[in-house]
């Protein structure tokens, strides 16, 4: 992730996950944080990322 858009694709996609609260993108860092009020499967985030076009890199 590089720019604006990229953050917003990618928030864009987490919060509409089941239970997520808040999406924080630090784009310095390259690091997604994503507070859910309920459990989150790995495969679901991935997922949200790959629908936003971008790659998981650690989970």
């Amino acid at each position: 992730m590089t720019c604006g858009h990229c953050v917003q694709a990618v928030t864009g996609e987490l919060s509409g996950l089941p239970g997520v609260t808040d999406v924080q993108v630090d784009l310095a860092a390259a690091a997604v944080t994503v507070t859910s009020a309920e459990p989150l499967s790995t495969d679901a985030v991935r997922a949200a990322v790959d629908e936003a076009g971008y790659e998981l890199a650690n989970a």
